[in-house]
């Protein structure tokens, strides 16, 4: 019998974290902090977990609405063995350290006297210890033996992987992150094409039909245009990006372009989490599931220069330039946030959004104004949108239809439907009840156990 806990706290694209009961196995699928809360608040129910009680954590990748709470996990289960990639624990040591910081600072300015919920010590004292998981090698989950796990490539990020458990009588797949698809820097994912009892699976873009006739190559010339255009009218280029993951992508894309003289050869600004994040990146650029394997961002990519200064008031603004700065969503107090005054009320400047964005995230907002309307970014920052507002499709998560047609190749007896808005997880739900009504689909309500046959 396998018994499955949704440990997050909201239905949405927040903490991912799911507890099983194998048989006398206790495993923990991630260790999200969720985006949009704050303070304790923010993490899963890790209550609900008596200290000790679990064999082994596994993490699928470096995005913090999965590994964000993973320190607080590792301080209540001390003993519990750790599954992670060594892209992960590199990546993810870097953005929880950064995310010490970012409490810190919060910790006054929103006088939440909890933060921050983990340190910088306690950070290198969990890393020091941890073993990297291979890739594509199957191996043993805790004391027992008897659950046996095996990593696949997920795409979507460096190291992003899914997680495949074993055990007499069942098996089991969470997608995690995943993406079919090749992008610029990271290969597609090879999950596997076998039938499983159960399947754990994302739903991010549930809610959001694809074009039929897109394709990556033609959203880059797309963006492209877009970026020549503005420059050419003396204008400066803001593309909102995450600093690990869509950076790196965008800066291969940048350099596509450039080569193929589809934009001008002028100075991309990076910011300094985003220089880190790349650095990163370039080290393990011929051994792992890296495309363009002999590239090395930062030193090949000579048109990249890290943004002068820690806020956006310290940012030198220069016309004719591009600036790909963090966060993605535009949150509040971060540089993209901050930088986006020089940019929303010029007719000739541009802001450019390559990824997901919350509806309600001041880039969700941004992008449902109207040209010459009034965004509230965030309370009291009212702005008039002037500048050239437009979207392009290159997310790192996979298409609905790809997911749906994987979802029914593998037929599993259980689908559990997790990482998405409720409309996302309901057109899964639909479309499955209609092609395979035998399935049991389940979306796992914060809280709930649900026992697996």
């Amino acid at each position: 019998m396998v018994v499955l806990q949704n440990l997050a706290r909201t239905i949405d694209v927040g903490s991912s974290s799911y507890l099983l009961d194998i048989g006398n196995t206790r495993v923990v699928l991630d260790a999200g902090m969720h985006p949009k809360l704050e303070g304790p608040g923010s993490l899963p129910d890790f209550d609900a977990l008596r200290e000790g009680s679990v064999d082994a954590v596994c993490v699928t990748h470096a995005h913090l609405d999965h590994i964000g709470a993973f320190p607080v996990l590792c301080r209540r289960q001390r003993n519990a063995q750790i599954c992670m990639t060594e892209e992960t624990m590199a990546l993810g040591g870097a953005m929880l350290h950064n995310s010490v910081n970012v409490m810190t600072s919060k910790r006054d300015e929103l006088n939440e006297p909890s933060y921050p919920l983990f340190g910088h010590k306690e950070l290198d004292e969990i890393f020091q210890k941890l073993t990297p998981a291979p890739i594509g090698r199957r191996f043993r989950l805790g004391d027992t033996g008897e659950v046996r796990c095996t990593l696949h490539p997920a795409g979507h990020i460096l190291g992003a992987v899914s997680t495949e458990l074993e055990w007499e009588g069942g098996n089991l797949l969470y997608t995690g992150d995943v993406h079919f698809e090749e992008q610029s820097i990271v290969g597609a994912a090879q999950l596997p094409c076998k039938h499983f009892d159960t399947l754990i699976v994302e739903t991010t873009r549930g809610d959001y039909e694809r074009h039929p006739d897109y394709t990556r190559q033609a959203e880059m010339e797309r963006l492209g245009t877009a970026i020549r255009e503005t420059l050419k009218a003396g204008g400066t280029v803001l593309i909102p990006v995450f600093a690990m993951g869509k950076t790196q992508e965008l800066l291969v894309m940048l350099r596509d372009l450039r080569d193929a003289g589809l934009i001008p050869r002028v100075p991309v600004h990076i910011g300094g989490l985003s220089t880190k994040m790349t650095t990163i990146y370039d080290r393990f650029a011929d051994r792992s599931h890296r495309l363009n394997s002999g590239l090395q961002l930062l030193r090949d990519l000579d048109f990249v220069s890290p943004a002068a200064g820690r806020r956006s008031g310290e940012i030198h603004f220069e016309p004719g330039r591009i600036y790909a700065l963090s966060s993605g969503m535009m949150t509040e107090h971060t540089v993209s946030y901050r930088f986006a005054r020089n940019i929303l009320a010029e007719k000739k400047n541009a802001l450019l959004f390559v990824g997901y964005a919350d509806p309600e995230s001041p880039a969700g907002k941004i992008q449902r104004t109207p040209r010459g309307g009034t965004v509230e970014l965030a309370r009291g920052n009212v702005q008039t949108l002037h500048c050239r507002v437009e979207k392009y499709d290159f997310s790192g998560h996979a298409p609905r239809e790809h997911l749906l047609e994987y979802i029914r190749e593998v037929s599993p007896k259980t689908a559990f439907l997790v990482h998405g808005d409720l409309p996302a997880r309901h057109w899964f739900a639909g479309q499955l009840a209609e092609s395979h009504p035998e399935m049991n689909v389940i979306i796992p309500e914060p809280g709930e156990a649900y026992v697996v046959e």
